[in-house]
């Protein structure tokens, strides 16, 4: 079932996603070579337990941290460690936090340093499809519209997009109807309406878009080891223009 937002959920929904917001501002401020991602967890939980709201990820599913925090080739759900990182180095932190009861989630990829060229085009190229996508992301448009221009635009750039994860509805739960892959066909799958909030995260590998799973069960890689981006906010549905809740 897709839970329509009223107006005093959309409230809390926007305090939730500024502090997702300003959690990844704050761990963006301490990203150099030589801090481990551990200590990136550590600032970050402890900026968003100052304000009042508690980190959605931490003991989810098992979920042993505040972030996750994935390099190089992760795509996803890296567990913080005392992995020091190195100039050169790509980093996605993906954030959730919950206040009142209800979530934001939020993910960017960030350099370490001085990043390649190519690396530099990845993570580009990741966030434009975020926003390529945002332009269905309006009343009465298909959910499919949103996923095909992700797809469009990553592919048409040489990049994989990931396919076995995709992004989803949010609000009470951090995880709500629909799921949303960053695929799909234009015109297709269910309407958007007023008052939908979902999160959209392309994820994008520089080679081809197929993963594997680490040994610890949660960190996601690129299969042939090449290098991956993950660029997500959290998207308040409106009659007009969309309203990004974890992005200002």
């Amino acid at each position: 079932m897709i839970y329509i937002k009223s107006s005093a959920e959309i409230a809390k929904m926007k305090v939730s996603g500024r502090i997702v917001y300003e959690t990844l501002c704050e761990v963006e401020k301490h990203i150099k070579a030589g801090i481990t991602t551990k200590e990136l967890d550590q600032i970050a939980k402890e900026y968003i337990l100052s304000q009042g709201a508690k980190p959605s990820f931490l003991g989810y599913n098992g979920y042993p941290a505040s972030i996750c925090a994935s390099v190089n080739e992760g795509v996803i759900h890296g567990i913080p460690s005392r992995r020091k990182l190195k100039d050169g180095d790509i980093i996605s932190i993906d954030v959730g936090a919950v206040k009142d009861g209800y979530h934001g989630d939020a993910a960017r990829t960030f350099a370490v340093g001085n990043i390649s060229p190519e690396a530099k085009r990845l993570i580009d190229v990741t966030k434009q499809s975020f926003f390529e996508g945002l332009k269905y992301a309006r009343h009465g448009e298909r959910l499919g519209s949103i996923q095909a221009t992700i797809q469009s635009y990553v592919e048409s750039n040489g990049f994989g997009i990931v396919r076995n994860y995709c992004g989803h509805g949010i609000g009470k739960e951090m995880h709500e109807s629909p799921e949303i892959p960053n695929y799909g066909t234009f015109g297709r799958g269910i309407r958007l309406a007023k008052g939908m909030t979902i999160a959209v995260e392309p994820m994008v590998n520089y080679g081809d878009y197929r993963t594997t799973v680490l040994d610890d069960e949660w960190t996601v890689v690129s299969l042939d080891g090449s290098l991956t981006a993950h660029y997500e906010n959290t998207i308040l549905i409106t009659d007009g223009e969309p309203v990004l809740l974890t992005d200002y």
